[in-house]
């Protein structure tokens, strides 16, 4: 007797140590979070979570009736559909959290964040592996879909409303549908957009208007036989082009 308290202490004192990582892990990544115990009371993603570590324990026991039942209560409650199959890794955060759906066998790995509307669902109906594996510390884009027996590598970020459908490596950032690597976490692309407080950058509508200009210009030398030189784009020596024009031509 003795010995089966001494289990259930120590599985009381691990639950309890996880349940503390999975509230420090939300208060330090949802900045409007103020205290572990608003996250404890009123997060859903926090409660989901919770109850699939109970269904997941009645699953592995083969206790499937009563797991899809927790489960089920779970959704009900808050909106998020985590089959009892499925397995999560420790700190999961999923913010919001309405409408995310989690396949029986996809695998979560830790210190993932997942937003609302994300499904992580398969494409076949076969009886194995048919969800997708989410690496470390990846973050899943609200409304994003992951789709089928893929891997996202650890560090990656899947961005809102991607639709994914093929594994991807470490440190990736996909967008569009289907879901493209566009870079990598490790090596940011520069911002080459023009900033619209810097008086130097180009302006994308005045050169648009610029080129109409210059297009008209050349009509109208055409039609006057040459006599009205077209002013445009000319080539510098070091290779950059500059445009020459007239005041009048910003006239309205």
């Amino acid at each position: 007797m003795g010995g089966v308290l001494r289990r259930l202490r120590r599985r009381g004192q691990a639950a309890l140590t996880t349940a503390r990582a999975d509230l420090a892990s939300v208060v330090e990544r949802d900045p409007a979070a103020r205290n572990a115990v608003e996250v404890a009371l009123l997060y859903p993603g926090v409660h989901a979570v919770w109850a699939h570590r109970v269904s997941h324990a009645l699953w592995r026991r083969g206790a499937k009736l009563p797991a899809r039942t927790v489960s089920q209560a779970a959704r009900f409650a808050t909106g998020i559909e985590i089959h009892p199959g499925a397995t999560l890794g420790p700190r999961l955060f999923i913010d919001h959290g309405m409408g995310v759906v989690i396949g029986e066998t996809a695998q979560v790995g830790a210190d993932v964040t997942i937003y609302h509307g994300v499904t992580l669902g398969g494409t076949s109906l076969d009886h194995g592996k048919r969800h997708p594996t989410i690496g470390d510390r990846v973050t899943v884009g609200a409304g994003a879909k992951v789709l089928g027996n893929l891997t996202v590598g650890a560090d990656s970020r899947i961005g809102a409303n991607a639709v994914l459908v093929r594994s991807v490596d470490d440190h990736s950032v996909v967008v569009g549908v289907p879901g493209q690597v566009i870079a990598h976490a490790t090596a940011p692309v520069p911002d080459t957009r023009p900033k619209q407080d810097s008086p130097t950058a180009p302006d994308p509508m005045g050169l648009a208007v610029s080129t109409l200009m210059l297009r008209v210009q050349q009509l109208e030398a055409l039609v006057s036989g040459g006599e009205r030189r077209a002013s445009g784009p000319t080539r510098r020596e070091t290779g950059e082009w500059e445009l020459e024009l007239d005041a009048a031509d910003f006239s309205i």
